[in-house]
C-alpha cells in the first residue's frame, strides 16, 4: 500500500472558495450529495497533460503505463480491510471525453478531421480529448460527520497544503447573467430520432440514445461561480469541476451517475435509466414515483441496461463473479426521479485501469443497446461533437483503485462561452416530437442553474 500522511482540521473548509481563489493548487474538485460520501479538492499538481483530438491511442498507453501498486487488483474475494480508509490517497485527475470511444472502437468513424489545425464545435476551439494530471494530496471532506482531513504523499506536501488551507476565505459567489442562447436545428433532431427508429425496425438496435447541443454566452459569470449555482439548482453525488487552464477551458457537472468504481478488487457500475419529472404537489409526485417504477416501459429499458452492463463487466472480471446487487431502486433529485441498479464483480488478475475504461466506456446507458452498432449510428445521426458530455471524469489511485463519474448535465466552458448537450431515448414506439421536448425538459434544469428563469 502506498504511504501517505494526514491532518485533520477542526473547521469545515470552503473548498469551492478555496478552488476559486488558488487555481493553481487545487484544479480539481469532486463533490457528492446530501450527508452521504466524500468531497474532494484535489491539490498541489504536479504534472499535467492534455490529449488532442488524435491522441487517443498514447493516451490509453500512458494510462496503461501509470506506475501503480496493485493491491486494489486481487481478484478473488478477501476478509481484509480496504486498502485505505480514504478515497483519494495520491495519484491521477482522469478527463475521458465522449469521442475516446473512436480509440476503444475502429468502427466508429472518427469524429474530427485529424489533419485540421483547430476542431471547432459551437464557439468551443480545440478542448481537449482528455486529460491526466498527477495529484499528490488533497483536501477531504466526509460529509455524514463533516469532518476535514487534509491527505498527501509526503511531508513536505502536507505541510505545504496546511499553509493553503485556512479558514474564512476570502471568495463570494456572483451571479450569473446570460448574453445568448442558441440550441441546435430542432428539425435535425426529429430526423435522426425518425432514422433512428428505422434502425431499430430493421432490427440494427433496441434503442439508441440521441443528443443534441447548446450554446450559451455568458456576460458575467466564471467557471466557479457556475458550478455553485448548478449545484445549489441540482445537487447531485457524482458532481465534478475540473479547470484545465483559462487557454484551454473547464468542465462542469452536477453528474448523478457513476462510470466505474475500483476497490479491494472489485470493480462496480451503476446505471440510471428511466427518468420521470418531479411534481411540486407531495402527492403528485410521489404517485410519479411509484408510476416511474411500475411502468413496462422503463422497467423494460432499465433491464436490458442493466443487462449491457453486466456484459460489459464480464469483460473484466472472475468468471462467475457479476452479481446485480440492487436492482431498480428509485433516486430522487432536486428535479427528476431516476431508475437506479448496481452491478459488481470481481477483476482478474492483471487488470488495470486502461483496462477498466476499455471494458466499460462510454456507458451504456448514454449510448443504447447493443453499445457498439449505438455508437455508430449516434456518429451518423449527431452533427456536432458531444466533448465532455456523456465522457467521464473521476480519479485514479497509487494503488489502481479509481472512481469516475458519467459526465451528464454539464457544462464545457471556455471565457464566456458554454456548451452543453442533452438527450433522450429514442425506441420503437417513439414520438420524435416528444422527444424533442425531453431534451428541452433536460435543458432547462441547466439554464435554470445559469438564472434563465423563462426556460
Amino acid at each position: 500500500m502506498p504511504k501517505y500522511l494526514t491532518s485533520t482540521l477542526d473547521f469545515v473548509p470552503d473548498l469551492i472558495a478555496l478552488a476559486a481563489t488558488q487555481p493553481q493548487a487545487f484544479p480539481s474538485l469532486l463533490q457528492s450529495a446530501r450527508t452521504q460520501g466524500w468531497d474532494i479538492l484535489f491539490a498541489l499538481p504536479q504534472t499535467q497533460r492534455t490529449y488532442r483530438a488524435d491522441e487517443g491511442a498514447v493516451f490509453v498507453a500512458d494510462l496503461a503505463a501509470l506506475p501503480i501498486d496493485s493491491v486494489s487488483h486481487r481478484s478473488v474475494p478477501c476478509d481484509a480491510p480496504s486498502a485505505s480508509e480514504y478515497p483519494f490517497h495520491g495519484g491521477w485527475l482522469l478527463y475521458a471525453g465522449y469521442e475516446l470511444l473512436e480509440t476503444f472502437e475502429p468502427t466508429v468513424p472518427q469524429r474530427f478531421d485529424h489533419t485540421a489545425a483547430t476542431q471547432v464545435t459551437g464557439a468551443i476551439r480545440d478542448f481537449p480529448l482528455a486529460a491526466l494530471i498527477r495529484c499528490p494530496a488533497a483536501v477531504l471532506l466526509q460529509r455524514e460527520t463533516q469532518q476535514a482531513t487534509l491527505i498527501a504523499e509526503t511531508a513536505e506536501q502536507l505541510v505545504q497544503l496546511q499553509a493553503l488551507v485556512t479558514p474564512n476565505v476570502a471568495w463570494s459567489q456572483a451571479a450569473l447573467s446570460i448574453a445568448a442562447i442558441s440550441e441546435d436545428e430542432p428539425q435535425a433532431f426529429l430526423v435522426g430520432a425518425e432514422r433512428a427508429k428505422q434502425y431499430i425496425y430493421d432490427g440494427d438496435v433496441f434503442q439508441v440514445n440521441l443528443s443534441r447541443g447548446w450554446d450559451v454566452t455568458l456576460s458575467q459569470g466564471a467557471p466557479l461561480d457556475v458550478f455553485a449555482h448548478l449545484r445549489a439548482a441540482n445537487p447531485a453525488p457524482f458532481s465534478a469541476y475540473l479547470n484545465l487552464g483559462d487557454d484551454v477551458g473547464q468542465i462542469v457537472s452536477s453528474s448523478p451517475e457513476r462510470l466505474v468504481s475500483l476497490r479491494d478488487g472489485v470493480v462496480q457500475t451503476r446505471p440510471i435509466a428511466g427518468t420521470f419529472a418531479r411534481s411540486l404537489d407531495p402527492v403528485e409526485d410521489a404517485a410519479l414515483e411509484e408510476r416511474l417504477l411500475n411502468t413496462p416501459k422503463e422497467r423494460a429499458e432499465h433491464i436490458m441496461l442493466v443487462d449491457l452492463e453486466r456484459n460489459d463487466l464480464g469483460r473484466i472480471a472472475v468468471p462467475g463473479t457479476v452479481k446485480v446487487d440492487e436492482l431498480m431502486a428509485v433516486e430522487t433529485y432536486a428535479f427528476v426521479h431516476h431508475i437506479e441498479s448496481n452491478i459488481r464483480a470481481y477483476t482478474r488478475e492483471g487488470i488495470n485501469a486502461a483496462d477498466v475504461l476499455r471494458a466499460l466506456f462510454p456507458g451504456g446507458t448514454i449510448t443504447g443497446c447493443p453499445k457498439v452498432r449505438c455508437m455508430q449510428i449516434i456518429r451518423e445521426l449527431e452533427d456536432r461533437a458531444r466533448l465532455a458530455y456523456t465522457g467521464s471524469l473521476g480519479y485514479i489511485n497509487r494503488d489502481g483503485s479509481m472512481d469516475t463519474n458519467i459526465l451528464i448535465r454539464t457544462f464545457v466552458q471556455q471565457g464566456s462561452q458554454l456548451y452543453f448537450r442533452a438527450g433522450a431515448g429514442i425506441v420503437a414506439d417513439s414520438d420524435p416530437a416528444r422527444e424533442l421536448q425531453e431534451t428541452r425538459h433536460k435543458a432547462r434544469g441547466l439554464l435554470r442553474a445559469l438564472g434563465d428563469h423563462q426556460a
